[in-house]
């Protein structure tokens, strides 16, 4: 049976989500229907969700287009609306079998979102991964307690609620069985695995429950942590676990102590510098990436080299850059805002920065052999996950040693070795 249509915004837990839906909708015979899966992390974001119905609607007449997201979980009415749109359905909705039977049959109201804070069970959604066939990423956890001054998720999302240890090991041994190398754990906020949960279970529990109970798992790897959440459990994965891998994307935000205050972050700059050392004193091979944001509100040029200047203190090497845009509802949103210019100027800093460091992290690979997973005949990643053309073909999901041998494209050059 044929899968409804779907066009999917934001986070890798967004394009988690559609998978399920997909699978929801096929097999509940959702067909002849558009479904946008919204993000609401900036104004822009909304504003490209609604560009995109109104795009869908015109190319598609005759479909039902259903809107969810954490766009539609936030503003239902605005969505409904939209004279394209033929349904809202909020985030917890989009999870349920049954409400892609009433989809399919017609039978439910135009807007269908509950408060999303009442909910307090994430269920673990049994679906063969995405992104490539090497490669799967498992929901572990939803929602999220704390409240920065720029983010509205937590109001999208609702409270931090962890799938129970054992449905996530069934999950990853299931994905396993099926030809599946590596394994990504995603959420919004995964270092708070397990606060909800009876017992003791922490984030680097899991880690270890999982490698000890699926040994034949290749690889794993955590989506973005925050550091200042990072469990005794987890520290001592990272030292001892070979298979879970030596990369780690951090929830930064900033570099300056007053920006990081204001942002209403838990950690100090200090305390950021202080944890990859000590990671990195651990595991020797260990890389960082980071989210940083530009431009945020009341931000001045020395704040900003704070910012700047945590790259290299860190020894960042995957830079996600967010160019500071405000989103109605947020505190941050209410304070003095730094200029669009300005903003730009920076974001363009950061990111050349970054792209100095990741270039001066690849050429540091040359010369060396590493073991690449195949995500297609040419093309593979280091436990790094820092891409590699092959010049000889590979079955796509084997795990092959390649010489790294010079660097093109944004991509390690390599050979097979024998």
């Amino acid at each position: 049976m044929s899968a409804p249509e779907i066009l999917t915004f934001g986070c890798r837990l967004n394009a988690y989500e559609t998978e399920v839906m997909r699978d929801l909708g096929s097999r509940t015979g959702l067909q002849d229907a558009i479904i946008v899966n919204t993000c609401a992390v900036t104004g822009e974001a909304v504003r490209q969700a609604r560009q995109a119905i109104r795009r869908a609607r015109r190319a598609n007449p005759d479909k039902k287009i259903v809107v969810t997201g954490c766009a539609a979980q936030l503003e239902p009415e605005m969505f409904a609306a939209m004279a394209e749109v033929d349904h809202v359905i909020g985030n917890a909705e989009k999870m349920k079998a049954e409400t892609f039977a009433a989809l399919a049959t017609g039978d439910t109201e135009k807007v269908l979102v509950d408060d999303i804070q009442s909910v307090r069970e994430t269920a673990s959604h049994m679906i063969e991964g995405f992104g490539s066939r090497t490669r799967a990423y498992v929901q572990i956890q939803n929602g999220c307690d704390h409240r920065c001054t720029f983010c509205i998720i937590p109001y999208a999302r609702g409270a931090s609620r962890s799938v129970a240890a054992g449905e996530v090991v069934a999950q990853i041994r299931r994905l396993v069985e099926s030809g599946t190398r590596e394994v990504v754990l995603t959420g919004v906020d995964i270092t708070a695995y397990g606060v909800d949960l009876p017992g003791d279970l922490t984030l680097g529990g899991l880690v270890r429950k999982i490698l000890k109970l699926v040994p034949e798992l290749d690889r794993l790897r955590l989506s973005s942590i925050d550091s200042i959440e990072a469990d005794p459990a987890l520290i001592r994965a990272i030292a001892e676990e070979e298979r879970l891998m030596p990369h780690l994307h951090l929830s930064l935000q900033a570099g300056h102590d007053l920006t990081l205050k204001r942002m209403r972050r838990r950690h100090s700059r200090a305390q950021a510098i202080e944890f990859c050392d000590t990671v990195r004193g651990l595991r020797s091979d260990m890389v960082f990436g980071a989210d940083l944001i530009a431009g945020f509100p009341t931000e001045t040029e020395e704040m900003f080299e704070g910012t700047l200047s945590i790259i290299d203190a860190c020894g960042l090497t995957y830079l996600h850059v967010f160019p500071y845009s405000a989103r109605e509802g947020t505190p941050a949103a209410r304070m003095p805002q730094v200029d669009g210019t300005s903003v730009k100027a920076r974001a363009a800093r950061l990111r050349e920065k970054g792209e100095i460091s990741l270039d001066r992290h690849m050429q540091a690979q040359v010369g060396s052999a590493q073991p690449i997973l195949m995500e297609n005949e040419t093309r593979g990643r280091t436990p790094h996950f820092t891409p590699v053309d092959t010049a000889e073909r590979a079955h796509p999901g084997s795990i092959v040693s390649a010489r790294v041998t010079g660097l093109s494209g944004g991509a390690l050059q390599g050979t097979l070795l024998q």
